[in-house]
């Protein structure tokens, strides 16, 4: 049963780690064929639902078969509906191949599935295509989190669910700060003063990075105030007239990331091409570097993080108002001319039911998306998890804001990290914005 588990796990994390991981909008590279890594499943004799994830599940009708967090949720609907889910699965094996961002938007764009799981840059940018089908008439869309609402409404129409509510934070090691007497940092000041501390004292690189996650810190500074400051819906209204400017939100997140990238708090060439947690996993778990950034489920995980040999804390990134935990949204969505589109429909509404949730949540140790559904966390998510419950956070992504955020801002800060200026990183935030407003 032990290594059962543990083959749960590990899929929970590929589903996480992938679903969650910041894709481009262009393909690099070789220009290689995405079919190379795509994966069908067996489909069973009755109704079909297919569904596109980076979740790797080739047999939804073999026995005595380990299944993820989000498998559980699948088998209620298959048993209770008589469907069969049928997976089609992409990952993108290196920063060469396309991304699953790409591949994704294509199958939707050309209705080769019927449920699709979607990071937020794509589900902006097919809601606003119109390709995604309006969610909120499930039972149980009236269960959600007014945060899903807000993050995944597209023109009038709550376009994708998740399973849960995914937080990024810093994942520290708490040992080594307290060998230095070294506070957990607050601010970016804070922040900036323990990396000099820490390679005034043998830590070469303090920060482990990858070429994904690094956004987070921006936006930890640029929306501190947006979200917390009690005027956000105007804020945002500003922004999308083009009264105010993004580039003067996220400014000071770009500085801070060049000041650390020139004093070699990070590792600039690393992180550019480096996978998420393959990059910077191994010398965090080695005591070699005190400081990464990693999603809340990677707590969890003996894949992961879950059992460091230290005392490993998750906090927030610093921020004008203290440790700011970031939160973007994947989703599960169905197309809007989907084959099977009655049938998506029934199933997701079983798979996103608090019962189904409750079940999923029980597993993964996440925040629920539902407003009914809570499990306690495990201590070193203790101080993310209380700043989230007294409402203190940043979206990653909002799709009430026309210009979109999680994977342009990915995108922005690679640009730094390979050399581009933080001026040359603002004016491609004025570009993205103007045409925003021409549209």
């Amino acid at each position: 049963m032990r290594k059962e588990n543990r083959r749960i796990t590990k899929r929970v994390v590929v589903l996480i780690l992938a679903g969650m991981t910041l894709l481009t909008a262009v393909a690099c590279g070789k220009g290689e064929d995405p079919g190379i890594n795509l994966l069908p499943s067996v489909e069973g004799k009755g109704g079909v639902v297919n569904l596109f994830s980076p979740m790797e599940k080739t047999d939804p009708n073999a026995e005595n078969v380990a299944r993820s967090a989000s498998d559980l949720t699948i088998t209620m609907a298959e048993e209770r509906l008589g469907v069969t889910v049928a997976y089609n699965t992409y990952t993108a094996q290196d920063h060469q191949d396309k991304t699953y961002d790409e591949v994704a938007m294509d199958r939707v764009r050309h209705n080769m599935d019927d449920i699709y799981l979607l990071n937020p840059d794509a589900i902006l940018a097919l809601g606003e295509e119109d390709l995604l089908i309006d969610l909120s008439g499930l039972d149980s869309a009236g269960n959600l989190r007014e945060i899903i609402r807000t993050a995944n409404t597209v023109n009038g129409k709550l376009v994708a669910i998740p399973q849960e509510v995914v937080a990024y934070g810093l994942f520290v090691n708490k040992d080594m700060f307290d060998a230095l007497k070294l506070k957990l940092p607050e601010t970016p000041e804070e922040f900036l003063e323990c990396c000099r501390v820490f390679q005034e004292n043998g830590i070469e690189t303090p920060v482990g990075a990858n070429r994904w996650w690094l956004e987070n810190f921006v936006f930890a500074q640029a929306y501190a105030d947006l979200y917390n400051g009690g005027n956000t819906e105007a804020e945002i209204a500003a922004l999308n007239s083009g009264e105010a400017k993004y580039s003067d939100y996220m400014r000071p997140g770009f500085v801070f990331l060049q000041e650390m990238i020139d004093h070699g708090y990070i590792d600039a060439q690393k992180a550019s091409v480096g996978e998420a947690i393959e990059a910077e996993g191994p010398d965090f778990l080695a005591q070699k570097t005190p400081i990464v950034m990693a999603y809340w489920g990677a707590a969890n995980s003996d894949t992961a993080y879950g059992k460091p040999n230290f005392n490993m804390q998750v906090i927030g990134f610093p921020s004008s108002k203290g440790q700011m935990p970031v939160m973007p949204m994947t989703g599960f969505a169905i197309g809007a001319d989907a084959e099977h589109k009655e049938d998506a429909l029934h199933t997701l509404d079983v798979m996103v039911s608090d019962e189904a949730l409750l079940a999923y949540a029980k597993v993964n140790k996440v925040i629920s998306p539902s407003r009914n559904v809570e499990v306690e966390c495990i201590p070193a998510l203790k101080p993310l998890n209380d700043r989230i419950q007294d409402n203190i956070y940043v979206l990653g992504s909002n799709a009430g804001m026309k210009v979109e955020q999680w994977g342009n801002t990915c995108r922005i800060v690679r640009m730094l990290l390979n050399g581009s200026t933080v001026e040359e990183c603002m004016a491609e935030f004025d570009r993205l914005q103007e045409e925003s407003l021409a549209r």
